[in-house]
């Protein structure tokens, strides 16, 4: 049968109510892709460090970066610093950022260096112990102390003359003065060493919730000291990943994880993220304004994190000012034996075994002139070509996708030259669905939400015309895969009390909205059978919808949640349902969310599992007008008794989320259904996901 015929649709006047039926003997030839259920991460804000790393100081390398007007009160606020200005001030006097001097002005001295590396490292002057309050530099920081007291420090340093170098973690009273709560010592002279220690809060010491507590590196005595690097991480980190980032995405049985980029990739040398990280070079964020890159988590980060997760890894190479050769030394490097070049190399650095990294994605976003060497239609195809051969060269195993773009439109000289100027070999494409764009109000927040929640049903429709565009270029098995995916839209002119307003009110990434939204696109991705390969939600932590975290307190978006819900239909057979039920229209054009015409208030996906023998039917109520809706689910004889599991995830408003004070505000409710004559009769409520389970 035809994909597009796994949902058949009758409206009706009545938004009270529905039907759903399904049809057993109508049968897609294809189960449920688990790739659908895939992540996306990025090297900006605090996707990797202070998100899917465990290491919890900011600029733990000392990176130097220039600011502008009210970064330190933006960074106080977000990563829960005290006094800006204080921090400011020893910023002004040499402190890296984040860092900020322990002692008088003018008996701390501070100043950038060079590390062994070419690094900036950081200088401090102390004169010693010349009061109660310590000597030397410090930085605010959370610690994950609810799960551990526990921590291993790492550092790289030296000084004029040998001195005791104390690390210590001191709890800050009401008053301001500091308790200490941990202490190591470290004996430094006048060469570069590489210091390692543990750290144990004390077990009587009183926690102040999440923090903030002090780190800081002091002398007793006299002491001039040069440090290149500090890192903290919890004990219980694995292999540098964050335990409870981890932990999520097991449960979310993540398939598949897209790596490094995004916009960043464009600018991004693979080569500086490879050997010792203290030899690697740590900048300014090549695309990302405001926040450094270490190199501290490169391809070997990278890979070691998706092995924790247990999930395939994907790497998008820099198709914008790269070359092919290092694109081409990219994949040796992951999939070489160790006798060849970069297999060696990734053998000295300790992985004598190739990674065998199946998926390459050849650029991110090219088309455009917000990217790091964006190019033409043709220069596309000039690339992908060049790109291809030399990286099908280094291992003729892997699996490449060409940079489309859907948005440009399926007929857009874009995407129609992929499909007939590169001989066919451009059978799979890569697409980003980033819709909503800049809204100037006013508008009908509901109203952009129905034009969010009926897009799917569009980008079906763009996907049906695409895949005839690609075989009638010859290109017979074609295939797209959705390499970013998340609600897109922002108010213009935030600042104004109308667009904060309306800010506070939309579907953005971190609310049920990004659940349903998302949810949407892979019912209509499944319904297209084998031809989207994958989608890599945006994204893994602190960036779009996913996971959070704050202050080392790690919470899921409602999204995390969608996916938990329906990477269980994987693998399963989807049948055909007939779906009975209201509908809903908008009337303007929000970017490229086109009018909306009668589309239905519910969506309806039915699995059939052959290992377990459980039917599974997804409900998502995506209409802002429509209520509760009684839904009668007629089972087509798969069981005439007996109960149905039920578990829903909702939000009573549609920018419904888990915040930080509260993060467990919209999670999976588990109940139960009667089974009755062949039918289940439940209620769903609006902007919810409702996941059905009968077995026989």
């Amino acid at each position: 049968m035809s994909e597009t015929k796994l949902l058949a649709f009758t409206p009706a006047a009545d938004h009270s109510a529905a039907r759903i039926a399904v049809d057993l003997q109508s049968r897609s030839p294809h189960a449920v892709n688990p790739l659908l259920y895939g992540k996306f991460c990025e090297h900006l804000g605090h996707n990797i460090y202070l998100g899917m790393e465990a290491q919890v100081l900011y600029n733990h390398t000392f990176g130097k970066m220039k600011v502008q007007e009210g970064f330190f009160a933006d960074r106080a606020r977000r990563l829960g610093w005290g006094d800006p200005e204080e921090i400011k001030a020893s910023y002004d006097d040499g402190a890296a950022l984040g860092w900020f001097r322990l002692g008088e002005a003018e008996e701390v001295l501070l100043s950038p260096d060079a590390g062994p590396g070419g690094n900036q490292a950081q200088r401090f002057e102390t004169p010693g112990a010349t009061s109660d309050v310590p000597a030397g530099i410090a930085q605010w920081v959370h610690l994950p102390a609810h799960r551990t007291r526990h921590y291993e420090i790492k550092l790289l340093v030296r000084a004029t003359v040998p001195c005791e170098l104390q690390i210590s973690l001191f709890r800050p009273d009401p008053a301001g003065a500091l308790e200490e709560i941990a202490f190591v010592a470290a004996d430094v002279d006048s060469e570069w060493k590489l210091l390692g220690g543990e750290m144990e809060i004390d077990a009587d010491a009183e926690l102040d919730g999440d923090g903030p507590y002090l780190f800081a590196l002091t002398t007793e005595t006299p002491a001039n000291v040069v440090v290149d690097y500090v890192a903290v991480y919890p004990a219980d980190h694995l292999g540098g990943a964050d335990p409870e980032i981890v932990a999520m995405l097991k449960e979310a049985k993540l398939p598949i994880l897209r790596w490094p980029g995004g916009n960043f990739v464009s600018a991004y040398n693979w080569t500086d993220g490879v050997g010792a990280v203290e030899a690697r070079p740590t900048a300014p964020n090549p695309v990302w304004g405001g926040t450094f890159e270490s190199n501290w988590f490169g391809t070997d980060e990278f890979i070691a994190f998706c092995r924790q997760v247990g999930c395939e890894p994907m790497i998008c190479v820099n198709a914008g000012d790269g070359t092919p050769e290092e694109a081409a030394g990219w994949v040796e490097y992951c999939n070489g034996p160790a006798d060849t070049p970069m297999g060696s190399l990734r053998a000295v650095n300790g992985h004598p075994e190739p990674y065998g990294v199946k998926y390459w994605e050849i650029g991110n976003e090219i088309f455009g002139r917000h990217q790091v060497g964006w190019t033409t239609p043709a220069g596309n195809v000039d690339r992908f070509l060049r790109f291809s051969e030399a990286m099908k060269a280094a291992d003729p195993t892997i699996r490449l996708l060409a940079c489309g773009g859907l948005h440009l439109g399926v007929d857009h000289e874009w995407n129609r030259l992929l499909c007939t100027e590169t001989n066919g070999t451009a059978d799979c494409q890569t697409h980003h669905i980033l819709e909503g764009g800049t809204l100037a109000p006013p508008f009908d927040v509901k109203e952009l939400y129905h034009a969010f929640m009926a897009y799917p049903v569009r980008i079906r429709q763009d996907y049906e015309r695409m895949r005839q565009r690609m075989s009638a270029a010859g290109i017979a098995d074609g295939r797209i895969a959705m390499t970013e995916l998340q609600l897109f839209a922002n108010v213009k002119g935030p600042h104004e009390e109308e667009g904060r307003a309306l800010a506070a009110k939309m579907p953005t990434p971190s609310t049920i909205s990004e659940a349903l939204y998302a949810t949407l696109i892979i019912h209509e991705c499944i319904r297209l059978g084998e031809f989207v390969e994958m989608v890599t939600h945006s994204a893994t932590v602190n960036h779009g919808g996913g996971l959070r975290k704050h202050l080392q307190r790690v919470w899921a978006n409602p999204v995390h949640y969608a996916h938990v819900m329906g990477v269980e239909m994987a693998g399963a057979t989807p049948v055909k349902v007939s779906l009975t039920c209201g509908t809903f229209s908008t009337g303007r054009e929000f970017g490229h969310l086109p009018v909306v015409e009668a589309a239905p208030d519910l969506d309806a996906l039915a699995v059939v599992d052959e290992n377990d023998g459980a039917l599974t039917l997804m409900i998502v109520h995506r209409s802002g007008q429509a209520g509760p809706v009684a839904v009668t689910v007629d089972l087509a004889g798969f069981v005439q008794a007996g109960q149905a599991e039920v578990v829903t995830l909702a939000g009573e408003t549609l920018s419904d989320e888990n915040t930080y004070e509260q993060p467990d505000r919209i999670v999976p409710v588990t109940s139960t259904a009667a089974v009755e004559g062949g039918k289940v009769a439940l209620t769903v409520a609006p902007y919810s996901l409702t996941r059905v389970r009968v077995r026989k």
